[in-house]
Parts: structure tokens; C-alpha cells; sequence
């Protein structure tokens, strides 16, 4: 198999798959997308003769258009270009979710500071505001008070960038100190782990503890629905417990799974490699 890894960074996630896929002999040719240049009419020299390409951008900017240029061009790509649009926008991902009837967090957008602030007022504190495209958790708010949301919405509003105008406004989940993060292909875990802390922010980027978890039907249930929500391919769902039940408040395409490899007894990478070989043949015979 011959594999294009797309990246600008190669970091620890991008080092155990391509340990991986070369263990295995795979052919892999790395690309520097911030080297390469797309014309709209002739895919760059570097795609030639490759069976699947594996976006690993880490600017969702990168990320959305690159997978475009490739679809454009026949090569093989995951995920998919529609995949990338409605994971990489949270209005896109929360209208995905709600159309396919996966529980989500109750979530409104406005487009004003005053429109935002009724919504805010509306859902009561604490509530939560998120910049639409982002992760990590950054710039990510809860508010508390008014005085806060009043003080968060005027800065979001003289930050400058348009996306920064829409204003993405969610309810606040009490959740049991953690949320959950599956790793799945086309909807089927690989592994599950917890993120643990004290901070109402979880995420491993943000220092959460991690510890393996098991998937039960309910959250196997809400996970392949999530991923068929947004277009399968490889992705982190993340869930949050609500009782006896589960809300899934994000999906995430160009997951990352180092924190998750430490945390669980499953070889993810491998995993991953796996389903890459199946998209990949899959792929051949269907040119065939």
C-alpha cells in the first residue's frame, strides 16, 4: 500500500502511525502541506500512483481545502472533504448531531452581542460560550454572571475575524468530573478512554486524567450515529454522562490518540492501520 500522510507537524500521533504503517512495509510518503501548492486542474506531482491519502493538517484551514483539492483529483483521501466541513465548524456539528437525532447539548447561535446576550440570559448561569472552530478547549468560556457574559461577548466582538461574530452559545452539562472520548472508524470504537479534572474543562490537552473506559451498547449506540451524522471516517466522539444517559456535545476528524494509546490496552495505532488497509483496497477494487 502506498500512503500519503498529510501534515505541517509531525507529532507523537503521526509518529505511531507511521511506525505502524512501515512495520507493516507500507510505502509511505510524508507531505509538508505548507510546501506544496494545489492547482485546480492538476494535482501536484507528490499524489501520484498513491492508494490513500491520510490528512493529518493541523490547521483546520489546511485541512478543509487540501481534502477538497484531493477529492477533486480521484486520490483517495480520509476523511472526506464533508467530513472535515461539518466536523471543523461546531454550527455544522450541532445541526448534524440534532437532524440525526443524537442527544446534544441544547445550543443556540446569534449573530449580535445583544442578540447573544438574551440568548445567554435565556439559557440562565452558568452557560457556555465557544468560538465555532477551535480545540483544545481554547476560548472556550463558562459564564457565570452577567457582568462575565457582558465582558466575554464585547471581546469576542473586537477580536477581529468574522467567526468571531458568531456567537455560539451552549448550555452547561453538569457532568460527573469527566466526559469520554471514543475513538472510532466509521463507527466502530477502537477504544474509549475518560478525562478526568477538577476544571470544568477536561480535554488531556488541558491536563484531564485519563483512564480506559468500556463502551456500553448505549454509548456504541450514540457513536455510530454520531459518526454516520457527519460522514464516518476516523474521529473522536466525545460524550459527556448525563445520568443514565449520554450526550454527545462534539466529533472531532483529525483526532487526535496519543493520550488514548497510554490509557488503554488496545494497540490504537495498529487499529487504525487496519481500517486504513481495508479503505484502501476497498478504494483499488472499486477503480478497478
Amino acid at each position: 500500500m502506498k500512503v500519503g500522510l498529510l501534515y505541517s507537524r509531525i507529532r507523537r500521533d503521526e509518529k505511531l502511525l507511521l511506525s505502524e504503517l512501515r512495520e507493516r512495509g507500507h510505502e509511505v510518503t510524508k507531505i509538508d502541506v505548507r510546501k506544496e501548492q494545489f492547482n485546480i486542474s492538476q494535482a501536484p506531482d507528490v499524489f501520484e500512483g498513491l492508494d490513500i491519502v491520510v490528512d493529518r493538517c493541523l490547521a483546520t484551514s489546511r485541512s478543509l481545502y487540501i481534502t477538497q483539492f484531493l477529492e477533486s483529483y480521484d486520490v483517495p483521501v480520509v476523511n472526506a472533504a464533508e467530513t472535515a466541513d461539518v466536523c471543523a465548524d461546531k454550527v455544522k456539528n450541532s445541526l448534524a448531531l440534532e437532524a440525526a437525532g443524537v442527544p446534544t447539548p441544547n445550543t443556540e447561535v446569534a449573530f449580535t452581542t445583544d442578540s447573544a446576550l438574551e440568548t445567554v440570559e435565556e439559557f440562565g448561569y452558568p452557560c457556555v460560550i465557544k468560538p465555532v472552530v477551535g480545540s483544545w478547549g481554547r476560548l472556550m468560556a463558562k459564564v457565570e454572571s452577567r457582568s462575565a457574559a457582558e465582558a466575554i461577548l464585547e471581546h469576542k466582538a473586537t477580536l477581529g475575524h468574522y467567526q468571531h461574530k458568531v456567537f455560539y452559545v451552549q448550555e452547561f452539562v453538569e457532568k460527573p468530573g469527566r466526559d469520554i472520548r471514543v475513538v472510532a472508524v466509521d463507527g466502530e470504537p477502537v477504544a474509549a478512554m475518560t478525562r478526568s479534572s477538577d476544571h470544568w474543562l477536561t480535554n488531556a490537552a488541558k491536563g484531564g486524567e485519563v483512564a480506559a473506559f468500556e463502551v456500553d451498547d448505549r454509548a456504541l449506540e450514540l457513536v455510530e450515529a454520531a459518526s454516520a451524522a457527519v460522514g464516518g471516517g476516523l474521529l473522536g466522539v466525545d460524550l459527556m454522562e448525563t445520568g443514565d444517559d449520554y450526550t454527545v456535545h462534539e466529533v472531532n476528524h483529525t483526532v487526535e490518540f496519543k493520550a488514548l494509546n497510554d490509557a488503554v490496552d488496545v494497540d490504537v495505532p495498529s487499529e487504525v492501520v487496519d481500517w486504513l488497509e481495508t479503505k484502501a483496497n476497498a478504494e483499488t477494487e472499486a477503480a478497478v
